[in-house]
């Protein structure tokens, strides 16, 4: 049996094919989706799962692509794009050219390339190898119209928007609130260097986990949702591992529950509560061997990751 306390922030460690992933991604995840109308995929083995009567929804954040072609990116995924077109609409001279909102589009085609109808990039087909992609020649990359590209908001054309950093953009939008709460999560969970044209389907697993945050921080949501992660911090820099644990606590200030697949150590520590599985991995795997404060997992003898949390704790 494992306890998860709600609206606090818990991580389930162990050693390698302990249970893990078992345990919150097969049976925890599952079980609670389905109860609250998500069709998922066959639960794990388990008798009961008490306590989800606590959450409105349930989020697994893996880490799986957000983005499967090049014309879904950041923008558009935090839903900025539709305030920055509703600008580039209302200067005086796409109103007087008749240009709505759709124009500034690259998926439309009012506004995209003919070309290479947005994309930015066409495909030459090789007969013996594999095709290969080079920028469209009739918008240089750009995936607009000429004449979309004339129209200014700032200084800048929609493309020069989109070529833009998170970063860059707060800073360009900063009287604009609309647009600035939509990117100001992606900067907060260390993605301001991320362009707002960039697509998606080039993100790494660990941005994706983190582009999922921001837009969930994004929503503003009133709590009671229950947030699932798989190891979001593998391969971040020390300062990353730093802010993806004060969007974690912006999650738990506002009711939510987070529950976190982990084996960094500096998680670990700041976790309200931990379950640790094994004590081994595979058949000797998948037994509650301590739960508690991580203070508690230190002084378990039989728990690896207490004899590496009390280094840790110590030093």
């Amino acid at each position: 049996v494992a306890n998860f306390p709600v609206n606090r922030f818990t991580c389930v460690t162990g050693v390698s094919g302990s249970g893990k992933s078992s345990l919150v991604c097969d049976v925890l995840y599952p079980w609670i989706a389905r109860r609250l109308g998500v069709r998922t995929e066959r639960a794990g083995r388990c008798r009961a799962v008490k306590g989800w009567e606590e959450f409105a929804a349930v989020e697994m954040v893996g880490q799986a692509p957000i983005g499967r072609t090049p014309r879904a990116n950041p923008a558009s995924y935090i839903q900025a794009v539709a305030p920055i077109r509703t600008l580039f609409a209302a200067t005086k001279a796409a109103k007087e050219r008749g240009m709505g909102p759709g124009v500034f589009s690259f998926n439309l085609p009012e506004g995209q390339c003919g070309t290479c109808r947005g994309a930015g990039i066409v495909e030459i087909e090789m007969q013996f190898l594999a095709d290969v992609y080079v920028a469209c020649e009739a918008c240089g990359g750009k995936r607009y119209k000429d004449e979309v590209l004339e129209i200014e908001w700032g200084g800048r054309n929609i493309s020069e928007v989109l070529d833009m950093t998170v970063s860059e953009a707060i800073a360009f939008f900063r009287d604009h609130r609309q647009i600035v709460s939509r990117l100001q999560p992606l900067a907060d969970v260390g993605m301001g260097y991320v362009k707002l044209g960039q697509p998606l389907n080039t993100l790494s697993g660990g941005e994706c986990q983190r582009m999922k945050i921001a837009s969930e921080l994004a929503d503003g949501r009133a709590g009671k949702t229950l947030y699932l992660f798989d190891e979001p911090t593998m391969g971040l820099h020390p300062d990353e591992v730093g802010k993806f644990l004060l969007c974690v606590d912006r999650l738990v200030a506002r009711g939510d529950t987070v529950i976190v697949i982990e084996h960094n150590l500096d998680v670990i520590a700041r976790a309200d509560y931990v379950v640790d599985l094994g004590p081994e991995g595979g058949e000797a795997g998948g037994e509650v061997v301590a739960e508690g404060a991580p203070d508690d997992i230190a002084r378990c003898p039989r728990s690896h990751t207490g004899r590496f949390l009390r280094e840790y704790l110590r030093g």
